[in-house]
């Protein structure tokens, strides 16, 4: 357990860090000094590439970590990590085939309408490879115990690459264009790393068998390929639709908004590293009470945290777009409606820890299926009428959709339910604090709006929260910080 609470730390730390860089890069460089159009592309190319990634790693990287301790003996690992490796290649060899052979035809309709990709939508299966073999690797390093370097190299140093590369185009030492193909070689810089790193913790030796339960291997990877398609697609897939009917540059008005929301969901993955193993122990033991203590007290936790981000960016974001160039202004609608849908994840706690150690986790991927069907269908309806606003709608309903029918299933099936009155004082907390403070603008500098505004909303929030008691951890945490400080005696 020292091992795992060790690395846990490291890695929520290294992700803060991560997130914080990416923040100057999306909010800042990116916007100042790319501009919109090549911003577009790099987000259309990026998010190419992530829908890719699944299909051409079949799998590899979850049924490496699911399958390794079965084999007791170093030459059955050996064989394994060498089935592991060429295994991708099972996809990665035909889709290749089929997207060079039918490049024109897969690619016209997105370069019809925006011509300015063309020199740059080959990358999008090119990156998808480096960033399935990445994810391959980096499995390789988590089944040895060593998860921390494999995490700074995806979270931080790709982030840091794409800093130093920005700060060159915006002194003129690098093209735009040869900045798109320099952000796919800091993919491949990210794969070269994470091999060597690989292979410093374990070198593999090369055994070409075909393991016994290949079956078992080939069942778990496509399934593999199918859920983590479905979350992939639920999180990139409106940037590649905004690229097939509007200008690409609306991507970067698309970005710049998505990014700011997923500030909302950033304290549920720490979370998520405690609670999601404490889940499944207790559904191993059949400790049902206390699973459903714990799915309550995550939910109530996770809505106090992820409402105090989520109205924080409400009530500041129009001083927060002062920040930014004027011509990114057209993203606020978007930010509310990704907020939200980002909100009514962290809303549900743990529902998703539950799920994935059931029985029944393949009929709730048929859900996911289904919806990210009709995430399709409403991209194609509302994008051509609304715009960017038109996908953040799309995507709002189909994860208000796909969280419904999640929490329903949890519910029924295994009679647990994550809401209590405490839910609605929350949200009633939330909804207060939102009319206070949105429509109270002060006549000063825009930093010094945010600071104020956001210190008002703080101390309210804070007070509220505490003297409601909605939450013991964080009345607790609360206690100590103002003991600390002298606040309370």
């Amino acid at each position: 357990m020292g091992i795992v609470q060790n690395q846990s730390i490291k890695n929520t730390i290294i992700t803060f860090l991560g997130f914080g860089i990416g923040a100057v890069n999306a909010l800042f460089f990116y916007t100042n000094f790319l501009g919109k159009l090549h911003y577009g592309i790099v987000a259309t190319v990026l998010s190419g590439a992530n829908i890719m990634m699944p299909l051409m790693a079949f799998g590899a990287q979850n049924t490496l970590i699911r399958f390794f301790s079965h084999y007791k003996t170093q030459q059955e690992r050996d064989e394994f990590l060498t089935f592991m490796l060429l295994l991708p290649l099972a996809l990665i060899i035909p889709l290749g085939l089929i997207f060079y052979f039918g490049y024109d035809t897969i690619s016209h309709s997105w370069i019809e309408e925006n011509p300015s990709l063309k020199p740059f939508f080959w990358l999008i299966p090119v990156v998808g490879l480096f960033m399935a073999y990445f994810e391959v690797f980096y499995a390789w390093a988590k089944v040895h115990m060593k998860s921390v370097t494999g995490n700074f190299i995806s979270e931080v140093l790709v982030r840091l690459t794409v800093m130093v590369l920005l700060i060159a185009v915006h002194f003129d030492w690098l093209a735009k264009d040869t900045f798109v193909y320099c952000v796919a070689l800091a993919y491949l810089g990210q794969l070269i790393g994470m091999k060597l790193y690989a292979i410093s913790v374990k070198m593999p030796v090369l055994r070409f068998v075909i393991p016994e339960n290949l079956k078992s291997i080939v069942e778990y990877s496509c399934f593999i390929i199918v859920s983590g398609g479905v979350a992939v697609m639920l999180i990139d897939f409106d940037k590649v639709m905004i690229a097939k009917y509007l200008d690409v540059s609306q991507n970067a008005l698309y970005s710049v908004a998505i990014f700011i929301s997923t500030v909302i969901v950033v304290p549920s993955r720490a979370m998520t590293q405690i609670v999601a193993p404490i889940t499944a122990k207790l559904m191993v033991e059949q400790k049902h009470d206390e699973l459903n203590d714990l799915y309550k007290r995550s939910a109530i936790n996770l809505q106090i945290i992820g409402g105090f981000i989520m109205i924080l960016i409400f009530v500041n974001i129009k001083e927060m777009y002062h920040l930014i160039p004027k011509d990114y202004s057209g993203g606020i609608a978007v930010v509310f409606m990704i907020g939200l849908s980002k909100f009514y994840d962290v809303l549900l706690g743990n529902n998703n820890s539950i799920i994935v150690n059931t029985k029944y986790y393949r009929l709730v991927l048929l859900f996911g299926i289904a919806t990210v069907a009709l995430m399709i269908i409403l991209n194609i309806i509302f994008i051509p009428l609304y715009g960017i606003e038109g996908s953040a709608f799309a995507t709002l309903i189909t994860v208000v959709i796909y969280n419904t029918t999640k929490l329903l299933f949890v519910i029924k099936k295994m009679d647990l339910f994550p809401f209590t009155y405490k839910t609605l004082q929350s949200l009633g907390i939330l909804l207060l604090c939102f009319l206070l403070f949105y429509f109270w603008d002060f006549p000063f500098h825009t930093i010094i709006n945010i600071v104020l505004k956001s210190t008002l909303v703080t101390v309210l929030y804070g007070v509220l929260v505490y003297k409601t008691k909605l939450s013991e951890e964080i009345n607790g945490v609360i206690e100590k910080w103002s003991k600390f400080t002298g606040i309370l005696k």
